[in-house]
């Protein structure tokens, strides 16, 4: 169905379907499709006409603001409009969507259906994330390393609090790639029976990108299953599954993949998968039910968000009409260029120094009295431009994201407004310290004395 998606989209006039999507980015270079596992599929154009967000049932001031955030993101006008039908649960063409999201994710991942299972599930990506952690480790004879340089690392120690799951959590510094060292040492002589190992793939508290290929070698190493939580990350970044010996991938309907909110999805080993039945401790959030109801027939165990699936297998198709994840991942890396430039311009320091992804980027505020990042939120969003606070714990920031269906173009639209914004609050480049300003110099004071007139002989005459 995925391969019928695309026919569809390639075989409508270049006039109608610029009508549909609106505002094209133009290329004159082949678009290269993503390798699958079996496969290899290449749409052979000379001009890629990706669609964008513009609406064109709206005028031109009444268009959706650009969200520069880590999610929910700026989607496709094509994809918003897969959603405007009806579809039951239990109809054979909404099963269909289910297995054609299925099958392209799967090709994204670039594994084999023999091997991998996607197990789609209800709620945002958190909800995924739980469903794995308190499916998969059996409480009684296994625990949990968690290596966390960020929030969501944190999150999943809460979430093993929360369910009883024996656990470490490995704290690393927020702006420092994970301590391979402490990984080991753990792992070779921890005091807990560790059975899995989970990290985060993009940390989007500072923006960092962690190794999981050379963690996952380590993981692998000492014979445990590892989970990754690549929410922020798939689709927009390559993951290899073979060299970082992945059993469970988690990521969600509504990041790199470009869909809209109202389900995450599981990328699971069907060896791993099959050997943790029997150790969820919640039912909705049992992943090897889920996936054995899905499997069975095709049907989730409870209501799906059909309208969100719809709108996923339309981004899917447009992931793969825009060359695929390398591709995407090249317009993301350019979206945060231009941005770097100008803010590096305007003096804003980012918070990493290293390890730095292009999913998200974090800056610290500058240091002067005029800044206020509530204002500076407010006035860029009076231009359409919508960013996002910050999150990590030991620095004073703000994050801009460079994901969802934004371009070069509309990165350059909001630095256009942060200079205009820092323009007017004075501050960042336009920030003046009076105490650093030239005193001027002292005007001198002159005195002008207006002089008498000389006394005038007219009308005088004088004898001789």
């Amino acid at each position: 169905m995925l391969a019928h998606r695309l026919a569809m989209l390639r075989a409508v006039p270049a006039r109608r379907l610029r009508a549909l999507i609106a505002r094209p980015l133009h290329t004159s270079c082949a678009v290269r499709g993503s390798r699958g596992a079996n496969r290899t599929s290449v749409i052979n154009v000379k001009t890629r006409l990706i669609p964008s967000s513009y609406n064109p049932d709206r005028g031109t001031k009444e268009q959706d603001k650009l969200l520069f955030t880590p999610g929910p993101l700026t989607t496709s006008y094509s994809v918003k409009k897969a959603m405007m039908r009806d579809l039951g649960s239990r109809d054979q063409a909404f099963i269909g969507v289910i297995r054609e999201v299925q099958a392209g994710l799967l090709e994204v991942a670039r594994v084999k259906k023999e091997d991998f299972a996607v197990i789609p599930m209800q709620g945002s990506g958190t909800f995924g994330v739980e469903a794995i952690l308190s499916s998969v480790v059996n409480k009684k004879t296994g625990a949990l390393l968690i290596i966390a340089n960020g929030s969501y690392g944190m999150r999943m120690r809460d979430m093993a609090r929360v369910h009883g799951i024996p656990h470490t959590c490995l704290e690393c510094p927020e702006d420092a790639a994970p301590d391979l060292a402490a990984i080991e040492n753990e792992l070779k002589g921890g005091k807990l029976p560790y059975t899995h190992v989970a990290v985060v793939h993009s940390e989007t508290t500072s923006g960092i990108i962690n190794d999981v290929e050379t963690i996952g070698d380590l993981v692998h190493k000492y014979k445990k299953s590892f989970i990754v939580d690549a929410m922020s990350s798939f689709g927009g970044v390559t993951v290899d599954f073979a060299r970082g010996h992945i059993d469970y991938l988690i990521s969600s309907s509504n990041k790199c993949i470009e869909g809209v909110p109202g389900f995450s999805f599981i990328i699971a080993r069907r060896s791993a998968l099959e050997a943790s039945k029997g150790n969820a401790s919640t039912l909705s959030l049992d992943i090897h039910k889920q996936h054995a109801g899905i499997e069975g027939n095709g049907q989730f165990r409870f209501t799906p968000p059909c309208h969100s699936l719809m709108a996923f297998a339309q981004a899917l198709a447009e992931l793969h009409l825009e060359g695929g994840v390398e591709e995407r991942a090249r317009r993301y890396q350019q979206n945060q260029r231009v941005l770097y430039e100008t803010m590096n311009a305007l003096g804003f320091e980012p918070y990493l120094k290293t390890n730095q992804g292009y999913i998200i980027t974090s800056y610290r505020y500058p240091k002067d009295p005029h800044w206020n990042f509530g204002a500076f939120y407010e006035e860029l969003n009076k231009f359409g431009c919508v960013i996002y606070p910050g999150k990590v714990s030991n620095a004073d920031c703000f994050r801009i994201g460079h994901i969802g269906r934004i371009f070069p173009r509309d990165t350059k639209r909001l630095c256009s407004a942060i200079e205009r914004v820092c323009k007017k609050m004075r501050t960042a480049k336009f920030y003046k310290d009076p105490a650093l300003e030239k005193p001027k110099r002292p005007t001198r004071a002159t005195t002008h004395v207006k002089e008498a007139p000389a006394p005038s002989n007219a009308g005088v005459s004088t004898a001789a």
